[in-house]
């Protein structure tokens, strides 16, 4: 059984604000949820309340599995200064550390296109190095995802779950890995039994959304028992976001995903 946590950015915004959109997951049957950055800094990320949102969490005994990293700096664009990623860093840090979230995910940012490849891909695995030295022994990982450069994020440097995972490999690191977003490679034509296979060790954290159309499950053409079955034979036993824009009431787009992950 997967343990599933819907995006209170996304989903059960019928409630109202985000806390209570993790009493209204809680209700329907939901033991964790995922956000976007918890200030705000980046749209379409909102800002938190965030002393409603712990007590939220504490009172239905809901985990935040997944925050996103402020601000979703461009790494690779000139004059390539960092230093408001490191600052921000350390403050999503002590707000997951607060929450209870024990992972935080980055990104690439857009890629340059007067540098080499394969010299933006070592210099971001330097940047995720000196970024986990930087929060060492905070408990919280990092989880670097790569997006479709096909419809959701034209120019984005990481596209590729290779690439991902050629970064995280040079970070090495136990609290740095990659998230696999299952629609952004799905869009990307990527194969994700060989996806996996290839980078299954180094995934720590999972999302998915159907495609086409980033709908829940359901509303695309992803075979989902299959999806779910590949996920389980690559070892990845950890929790999924929900990370999808529904096409009906947020309890009603739920229920075919909860139904298939209580069996996977």
């Amino acid at each position: 059984m997967y343990e599933l946590a819907p995006n209170i950015e996304l989903l059960f915004t019928e409630a109202g604000d985000y806390h209570d959109r993790v009493r209204a997951a809680a209700a329907a049957g939901f033991s964790s949820v995922e956000m976007w950055g918890p200030t705000g800094v980046d749209a379409p990320a909102k800002p938190k309340d965030l002393p409603a949102l712990k007590a939220a969490l504490e009172e239905t005994g809901t985990k935040l599995v997944a925050q996103l990293a402020e601000p979703r700096t461009q790494f690779m664009i000139p004059p390539r200064d960092h230093s408001e990623f490191y600052r921000k860093l350390d403050e999503g840090v002590a707000i997951a550390q607060d929450l209870g979230c024990p992972r935080i995910v980055v990104g690439s940012g857009t890629g340059f296109g007067g540098s080499k490849r394969q010299t933006q891909l070592d210099d971001l695995a330097e940047i995720y190095r000196k970024a986990v030295a930087q929060i060492e022994g905070s408990g919280i990982t990092l989880a670097l995802e790569a997006v479709n450069v096909r419809v959701d994020h034209p120019g984005s440097l990481l596209d590729r779950t290779a690439e991902s995972a050629y970064v995280a490999r040079q970070v090495d690191s136990p609290f740095f890995g990659i998230l696999y977003d299952l629609y952004h490679s799905t869009v990307e034509g990527e194969d994700p039994a060989t996806e996996l296979a290839n980078a299954g060790e180094l995934v720590k954290y999972v999302q998915l959304a159907d495609a086409p159309g980033r709908g829940e499950p359901g509303s695309g053409a992803i075979d989902w028992p299959a999806a779910l079955g590949i996920l389980r034979a690559a070892g990845y036993d950890g929790p999924i976001g929900l990370e999808y824009y529904p096409t009906q009431e947020s309890a009603a787009s739920v229920q075919l995903i909860q139904r298939l992950a209580a069996k996977a």
